[in-house]
Formats: structure tokens, C-alpha cells, sequence
């Protein structure tokens, strides 16, 4: 059975696709909608101008009707009741036109079906010679009256019934208004829902490749990167890293088993080499001279010097490898500063110096080995550059989600040339303390590799009198 294998762009794609139909759907929908209710507004418009120029001209015809059967009763002239004759059919025309508009109205269908009665009974009675018959004038006139007092009635009616109309369509614009918003509220909770669905799919594989990235970046190369669920690229991007884990730890092994040979390879030498000059300094090949003596010297410096070096080598590369893997743990730094700086006692100590550490901070979350080491290293290379009867200045706070640890100490400082390079390895600044033997140049950089596995940083600050560094340590999530 082939089963599909969605990718995340597809996926959301398709997503988006849905959403627009969903929201489109709507739209077009309220726009029908707005059209349709436009379209009625304007056909009730034209209806209500139309019907009330039909009642007003219904209104004039009647009287017309009424003033032009008055003269003719009076002055008995045929033309005055053709006049009465022509008006009493324009109204009445108008009337059924009014009649046929009426729609579902029946107080207003009865009152222009009255008024169509009263004016055929005028009509008959026009028929007739009421020139010469007083009472069958009277019952004229009295019609004609009726017929105005129902164009009254008539004009109220239509204005009830366009109220009517404008209702009804105030009406089922509200209902369509309401089913809309319906529309809406549903296609909104869909979109919602697609987007958590596709969310809660993709939290999982991200968890998992997010984790690996960071036990990639700590080192731990052990575990194997597997992503069983989620989108088609995701998985692959699974596959990828745990491909690019393989070859850091193949890269890892190819380093390790260089510095092995390396070591080996300049160890065995340099042994063979300081024995012999131990067998010369002792004389044991024969008596040296005082020129021979001082080569022999020389030698034995040099060689020396050169041990040392290929150990700090050696030591830095170490370093790098431990300081990928941290053994996090709940670390009192106020703590451990305290300790370290016991354990350098007699260092400090021996030139009459003065440790001090102020502040305080929350428990960190950390490696307690490398943040000793970070501590150890700022404490030995303060006490080395302090002059005799010197303070150095431990400040440890917190704030804004940071520790911070400053390093204050009164030698001669760093001079602005090496302020940017003073934490690159096998890196010695110019002012040195007199006296001493020069350093490796891998205190500083132990303590920058080793703070940036814990995500955080060292740096120099501005001091007016000897050198102050600034540890900064971010808060971990676990804290």
C-alpha cells in the first residue's frame, strides 16, 4: 500500500490553502450578500418614490375628479363632466396600479378595492341625468367625498407597507449579518485547529531536533539522532544530522589519535634528548669546560622550554575535548570562589596579598570541574601580576537573568594592544610581572572555552589600575 509522505512545506501549503478557502468562502459570501442587500435597497427606493407619486397623483386625480363633477353639476357643461369622466379613470388606473403593488398588505388591498366600488357607483350614476335629480347629485357628491377620505387612508397605507418592506429587509440583512458572523467564527476555529493540529505535529520532531543540536554542541556524540514521526523533510533533516554526528565523532577519534601520535612522536625524542643532556651536564662522557658548560646550559633551558610547550599543547587540546561535555549540577559559585581561593592560600599568601570576595548569587546550573577551573585560573593569574601587599577582588551579583563575577586585581593591567587578543591561545600580553617566568598563554583561553560551553562569556573592562576581568553566565532553563 503506498502511504503519502507529507513534507512540512506541503503541509503548510496546504494549511494555507484551507485557511484562504475557508476565509474566501466567507468573503464572497458577505459580499453576495452586501450586493443582494444593495440591489433591494434600491428596488425599495425606486417602489417608495414610485408609490408615492402614485398617491399623490391619485390624490390630484380625485380632485380633479371632484372639482371638475362640481362645475359640471353646476354650470351643466358637457366638458367639465368628460374632465370628470378622464380624471375619475387616470385615478382609477392608478389605483389598480397601486393594487397590484400592494403585495401582501390586506388593509390596503381592502381600502383600494373600496375605493375602486365607490368610484364605479360614480360612474353609474354619471351615467344617468342627476342634473335634474337633487338626491342623485347628494349620493354623487357624497361618494366623491368617501373617495378622498380613503385616498387618506390609501397614502397611510402605503407608507405601512413600504415600513413593512424596509423591515423585511432589515430583517434578513441581520439574519444574513448573524450567519456570516457564523461563517466567520467557523472559519476562524478551523484555521485555529489546523494551526494547533500542525503545531502539536511538528512540536515533537522540533523537540527532538532542537535536543540533538544541543547534545551535538556539548559534545555527546554517543547518542544516535532518529526522527520516526513527523514531515518527510524533517525526518531527513533527522537522518542528516545524525550523519553530521558520525563524522564529528570520527573527526573526534581522527583528533584524539593524532595528538596520540603527536605526543608520542616528540615525547620519545625530547626524553632522549634531556637524558642526554642530563648525562652532559653531569659529565658523564668527561669533563666540560666553562664554554662547554654553558651549551650544556643553554640545552637543558631550551629543552625544558620545549617540554613545556608540547605539554601546554597537549593540555589545550584535552581541554577542548572536556569542555564540549558538561556534568551540569546545582553549583554555589559564592561557594566554590571560597574554596578555590582556600586552595591558593599559600600562593597569595607568600607575597602578603588580600583575596576578597563581596556579593552574592542564586545557584547556578553548571559544571562544578570547569567553573573551578574558570575561578583557579583568573585567581593564579591575578596573583602572579600582583605586586607584593596587593588586593585582589572577587564581586559576584545577579541581575536581569546573568551572573556576573568580576576579577579586580592592582598589577600592571593589559595594555590596549592585547585587549582583543588576550584570550586566543598560546597569546602572552607585553606587561609582564618582572621576575617571573613567562606563562603558557592558555590560562585565559581554558577559561573563554570553558565559559563558552556554558553559554556565557569573559571580558576586559576599562580599570584605572590593574586588570578587571567580567565573567557573565546566563541563566540556564534547568536552573
Amino acid at each position: 500500500m503506498l502511504r503519502i509522505k507529507p513534507s512540512f512545506r506541503l503541509l503548510l501549503l496546504l494549511s494555507f490553502v484551507l485557511a484562504a478557502t475557508l476565509l474566501g468562502a466567507t468573503s464572497l459570501r458577505a459580499l453576495s450578500t452586501l450586493e443582494r442587500a444593495a440591489e433591494q435597497s434600491r428596488s425599495l427606493s425606486d417602489a417608495a418614490v414610485r408609490q408615492t407619486e402614485a398617491v399623490e397623483r391619485l390624490d390630484e386625480r380625485t380632485q380633479l375628479f371632484e372639482r371638475s363633477l362640481r362645475q359640471y353639476l353646476v354650470l351643466d357643461d358637457a366638458s367639465f363632466l368628460a374632465r370628470a369622466s378622464q380624471a375619475r379613470d387616470d385615478a382609477a388606473a392608478t389605483v389598480g396600479w397601486l393594487h397590484a403593488q400592494a403585495g401582501g398588505d390586506d388593509t390596503l388591498k381592502a381600502a383600494l378595492l373600496h375605493w375602486q366600488t365607490l368610484a364605479g357607483d360614480a360612474r353609474d350614476a354619471m351615467a344617468h341625468d342627476v342634473i335634474h335629480d337633487r338626491a342623485a347629485q347628494f349620493a354623487l357628491l357624497e361618494r366623491v367625498t368617501q373617495l378622498r377620505g380613503l385616498n387618506a387612508q390609501i397614502a397611510q397605507e402605503s407608507r405601512r407597507e413600504l415600513e413593512r418592506r424596509n423591515d423585511v429587509l432589515l430583517d434578513e440583512l441581520d439574519r444574513e449579518r448573524r450567519t456570516i458572523s457564523v461563517m466567520i467564527a467557523v472559519a476562524i476555529g478551523i484555521a485555529v485547529l489546523i494551526a494547533l493540529a500542525l503545531a502539536g505535529w511538528l512540536a515533537r520532531p522540533l523537540a527532538k531536533i532542537e535536543a540533538a543540536i544541543h547534545r551535538l554542541g556539548e559534545g555527546r556524540l554517543d547518542a544516535e539522532i532518529v526522527i520516526r514521526r513527523g514531515p518527510a523533510d524533517l525526518r531527513r533533516l533527522g537522518t542528516q544530522l545524525d550523519w553530521l554526528r558520525q563524522r564529528l565523532a570520527e573527526l573526534d577519534a581522527e583528533k584524539a589519535r593524532f595528538v596520540s601520535h603527536v605526543s608520542h612522536e616528540l615525547k620519545t625524542p625530547l626524553a632522549s634528548l634531556r637524558e642526554g643532556v642530563a648525562l652532559l651536564g653531569d659529565e658523564v662522557p668527561g669533563a666540560l669546560n666553562t664554554g662547554q658548560r654553558e651549551v650544556v646550559a643553554i640545552l637543558e633551558h631550551n629543552v625544558a622550554a620545549l617540554q613545556r610547550q608540547i605539554e601546554d599543547l597537549l593540555r589545550y587540546h584535552a581541554m577542548q575535548f572536556s569542555a564540549r561535555t558538561l556534568a551540569r549540577v546545582r553549583v554555589d559559585l559564592a561557594a566554590l570562589i571560597a574554596t578555590t581561593i582556600a586552595a591558593q592560600r599559600l600562593q597569595w599568601q607568600a607575597l602578603a596579598l588580600s583575596v576578597q570576595l563581596d556579593g552574592a548569587a542564586p545557584v547556578y546550573h553548571g559544571d562544578t570541574d570547569r567553573l573551578g577551573a574558570v575561578i583557579g585560573n583568573l585567581l593564579s593569574n591575578a596573583i602572579r601580576f600582583s605586586p607584593r601587599g596587593g588586593t585582589i577582588r572577587f564581586v559576584l551579583a545577579h541581575a536581569a537573568g546573568t551572573t556576573t563575577l568580576d576579577c579586580i586585581d592592582q598589577g600592571p593591567g593589559v595594555a590596549d594592544a592585547d585587549a582583543e587578543r588576550i584570550f586566543r591561545p598560546f597569546v602572552q600580553g607585553e606587561r609582564q610581572p618582572g621576575g617571573a617566568r613567562r606563562g603558557s598563554g592558555l590560562g585565559l583561553s581554558i577559561v573563554s572555552e570553558y565559559l563558552a560551553a556554558h553559554g556565557g562569556r569573559i571580558a576586559l573592562l576599562p580599570s584605572a589600575q590593574g586588570a578587571h576581568f567580567r565573567i557573565e553566565l546566563p541563566d540556564d532553563e534547568t536552573t
